[in-house]
């Protein structure tokens, strides 16, 4: 218990910091006092910029960190299998070949972005369970069955794009994943879809407990686990379209985040998934402040970032597995 109270109380602690210091570093730059006091100050033109600028994008950061996260712990959980994440199994890129679509064909639609992606990822999702099942779920069939699906929407979105002209002027953000000029709508879209999926991914922590067991244990104590399966599939998709909407792919948040979290709180889904939140919404805000000042004014997008860590990351946990 004494090592869950310190973990959370470190993640906490850093996301504080990371915040204030993500908020004063840049172009613009505050020391601390100066920065909550211009925090309370009206006309003050450089809290206006960071106002209009960071904010936005920081809390669409902490959304996005805390979804793909939650979204890894939950997939983890209905697939039974600890390398199973939005990003490497192709349900991101499902969202985002759809969303890419929708802006170039259809741009009327463009309100209903979170929705027609969440549908892409949901296909996706499906796909990857019913070519990957035969009496079970076989955790290297789905990872590799995964990798499949996730290249071939890759690939879909990259000839998209490649075809140039004024297609997809618009769209080439769907897939660069970085996070420079969020704005207030977006954070409104990411908060709006992204609490929703949070809150019910919470609500569901006692089925993914029982999803650990057997199928045939589970069934023998009046559990239905095709149903509890299925929601919570689709409450992981939608974490994992509405970050794509708005902050584009990042892979191996869902791999990496419950991971290490598990070591830290445990299996316990009440409370592996709130720490998990918090964990992977410092993760994504530490990876956007480093590609956004180590070579300023060049911006490394947080999804380079994330795949020079959890390439080998990967790597370590099929060779353990």
């Amino acid at each position: 218990m004494t090592k869950k109270i310190i973990s959370f109380s470190i993640v906490i602690a850093l996301l504080l910091v990371s915040m204030i210091y993500s908020a004063t570093t840049g172009s613009i730059k505050m020391g601390f006092f100066e920065f909550i006091g211009a925090l309370f100050e009206e006309g003050n033109s450089q809290m206006e910029a960071i106002r209009d600028l960071r904010f936005p994008r920081i809390i669409v950061a902490l959304f996005a960190g805390a979804a793909l996260s939650v979204s890894g712990v939950l997939l983890q959980s209905v697939m039974r299998n600890p390398l199973a994440d939005a990003g490497v199994i192709g349900i991101s890129s499902g969202a985002a070949f759809v969303q890419l679509f929708i802006i170039s064909f259809f741009p009327a639609l463009f309100f209903m972005t979170p929705v027609l992606a969440f549908i892409g990822g949901a296909f996706a999702c499906v796909l990857v369970f019913a070519l990957s099942w035969k009496s079970g779920l076989s955790p290297l069939k789905l990872i590799l069955v995964g990798i499949a699906i996730n290249a071939m929407f890759t690939g879909l979105t990259e000839a998209f794009l490649s075809l140039g002209g004024s297609l997809n002027t618009s769209a080439t953000s769907v897939v660069g994943s970085n996070l420079t000029m969020r704005t207030w709508k977006d954070v409104s879209t990411i908060a709006t879809y992204g609490a929703i999926g949070l809150v019910a991914a919470f609500a569901l922590y006692s089925w993914c407990n029982l999803l650990v067991l057997q199928d045939k244990t589970a069934k023998s104590l009046g559990f239905n686990v095709a149903r509890a399966r299925l929601i919570i599939a689709a409450v992981a998709v939608l974490l994992s379209a509405v970050s794509v909407v708005v902050a584009g792919v990042i892979s191996f948040v869902g791999l990496l985040v419950p991971h290490i979290a598990r070591r830290l709180v445990g299996h316990d889904h009440r409370v592996l998934m709130p720490f998990t939140a918090l964990a992977g919404a410092l993760l994504i805000l530490v990876a956007d402040t480093i590609g956004r000042t180590m070579v300023a004014p060049i911006e490394i997008p947080a999804s380079t970032i994330m795949a020079i860590i959890g390439g080998p990351f990967l790597i370590f946990l099929l060779r353990k597995e």
